[in-house]
C-alpha cells in the first residue's frame, strides 16, 4: 500500500526519511556517487524547515519511505505567477518500477494547480534516460521560445 504525504519535516519520522532517501540518491550514480556531507545531514532540516516554499512530498510503503520530492516556489517574470520547482525526486531502487515516480508528480500537480502555479519545472541528467521518460510520459519537455534560439539549457556556477 502506497501512501503519499506532504512532509512535516518537524516530524522525526518525516525528517529522518527526507535524509535517508536524499542520502540514498546522492550515493547513485544520478546523484554524483558521493554520500552527503555530515553538515548537510546535520543541517539540512532546519534550513528546509526555514523556507516557507519548500514542499516536500514522502512516498511510503507500508511503514518504510521509498520515494521523495523536494521542490520550492519561484516566480515567472513571464507569467507574473509563481510556479514550482522540482528540484529533487528519487525512488528508492528496491521500489522501482511500481509508478511512484508518476504518483509524486502527480500530486505536485495537483498541489500546482492548488496554488495556482502556472507551470513546474526540472532538471534531468542527459544519461538519465529513465527518469527523462517518466517526465516526458506525465507531460515535460525541453522547451524552445523560438527554433532560432534553440533549447533552455541549465548552467551553474558553484560558489
Amino acid at each position: 500500500m502506497l501512501t503519499t504525504i506532504e512532509a512535516n519535516l518537524e516530524n522525526p519520522i518525516h525528517a529522518s526519511a527526507t535524509i535517508t532517501l536524499l542520502n540514498e540518491y546522492a550515493c547513485d550514480v544520478m546523484g554524483g556517487n558521493k554520500e552527503l556531507s555530515l553538515f548537510v545531514k546535520q543541517n539540512l532540516i532546519n534550513e528546509l524547515i526555514k523556507r516557507p516554499t519548500a514542499l516536500i512530498l514522502l512516498v511510503f510503503e507500508n511503514d518504510l519511505a521509498v520515494g521523495l520530492a523536494i521542490a520550492f516556489e519561484a516566480f515567472s517574470t513571464f507569467n507574473a505567477k509563481p510556479y514550482l520547482n522540482l528540484h529533487d525526486l528519487m525512488v528508492r531502487s528496491s521500489a522501482r518500477g511500481k509508478g511512484i515516480g508518476k504518483n509524486i508528480l502527480s500530486h505536485l500537480e495537483t498541489i500546482a494547480i492548488q496554488r495556482g502555479y502556472c507551470k513546474i519545472t526540472l532538471e534531468v541528467l542527459e544519461g538519465n534516460t529513465r527518469a527523462q521518460k517518466v517526465y516526458t510520459d506525465f507531460g515535460f519537455n525541453s522547451y524552445t521560445l523560438t527554433q532560432s534560439t534553440g533549447r533552455a539549457m541549465f548552467w551553474e556556477k558553484k560558489l
